[in-house]
Formats: C-alpha cells, structure tokens, sequence
C-alpha cells in the first residue's frame, strides 16, 4: 500500500467520527463531558488494563485520541516509567488542554492520522496506544486505523472498544453516539495481523474489551 493510499481515507469517511466530539465541546466545552467517557472510574480502569496487560517501562508511547492527556497523567501517578510519551488527537481544544497540565516527558499535537499518517511515520513509537478513540468509528474505520498504528509500532498496539458479549446489563443500555463492535471478528482481524494477540473483556462484564497486537 502506497504512502497515499495509507493517508487519505475516502471523503465520506472524513469527518463522521468526529461529528460527536465536536458537538460535545460546542454543548460543554472543552472539559472531561468532551471526551464522551461515560465515567472517570470507567477511564481509569481501562487505563489500568492496558498497564496490566504492556510493560511500558523505559517504552516510549503514541497515543492515538489521546484528548486532555488523560492517559498520561495516569502513567505518571501510577508511577510508570515510561520514556516519552506523545498524544495526539484531531481535537484542538482538547490538545491544548493537554499542553497546559505541562507533563513530564509527554508532548501533544493536534493531527488526524486518518486525514494524514505522518506521524506515524515519525514518532519512531514503541507501543500505540487507543483508549476510547474508535468508539464513534465504523467496523472499516476503526480497523483501517488500528492497521495504520500496527504497522507503524515498534513492538505493538493496545486498543479498547465496547464488546457485543456483554454482560445483558449492559447491552440495553443507549451508548450513543458511541457504538459496540462485533468482539469474536475483531480477534479473527486482530489474529490474522498477529499470532501474538492478548484479549481480555473481564473488567466491566464484558461492556468493554482491550485487544493487545504483538510484533
């Protein structure tokens, strides 16, 4: 795939997925209601997840939708060694809220990989990180952006999504503008990049799932 194909997604596809996002910081403003998490204990805990499952000691970091920086604030008051660390996410205002809590050894740039990949191309990553970020994507988008980071890491890829096997509490529930993704084709996907794949859908009762992709 040419370096064309890999950075201009098909026009229709452009600015669907962040349609949501934009709406949200028009109605709240740039603040935690913006990212569409639906809690901040539901953020942390699939933070945590993803530092169970990837040493990212000494590992410098991309994090793909990374919005005010979240993921590395919780990296540093876990105390996780991490060498460097960059966020970046399509929404500007988040990004500069990110700036602002000055974070050691992080940087945040505003970029859509999905419009241009370049930073993949760039950031020289150990481990791509996506935490909530293909949330309001299409099954073809999502997995479009995952192949992108895969290719572009190092050692790996650790993605969360919501699950379609979960627990029936939670499959009643309106997640939008959020959506669930069919689990077992994403390992099927997951698997025919990698035979080194870790899953879990544990944490919350199967209402969310973390894929972790191996080199």
């Amino acid at each position: 795939m040419s370096k064309t194909e890999q950075s201009t997604p098909p026009p229709d596809r452009r600015a669907e997925y962040l349609s949501p996002y934009r709406d949200a910081v028009r109605q709240h403003g740039a603040g935690f209601r913006a990212t569409l998490w639906g809690s901040r204990e539901a953020q942390l805990l699939r933070f945590a997840v993803m530092c169970e499952l990837v040493p990212f000691e000494g590992c410098s970091l991309l994090d793909v939708g990374c919005g005010h920086g979240d993921f590395a604030a919780y990296l540093h008051e876990a105390g996780v060694g991490f060498r460097s660390f960059i966020g970046i996410d399509a929404m500007g205002d988040m990004i500069e809220h990110a700036k602002e809590r000055k974070l050691d050894r992080c940087r945040f740039h505003t970029a859509d990989l999905l419009l241009d990949s370049s930073w993949l191309d760039t950031a020289e990553a150990d481990w791509i990180t996506l935490s909530g970020t293909l949330n309001t994507m299409d099954d073809t988008t999502a997995q479009r952006l995952v192949g992108l980071c895969f290719r572009a890491a190092q050692q790996g890829v650790v993605f969360n999504f919501l699950s379609d096997r979960a627990d029936p509490k939670w499959l009643g529930k309106d997640l939008k503008p959020a959506r669930r993704f069919n689990t077992v084709k994403w390992l099927d996907w997951a698997l025919s990049l990698s035979p080194r794949v870790s899953f879990t859908q544990e944490y919350l009762d199967g209402h969310d799932a973390t894929i972790v992709l191996r080199h």
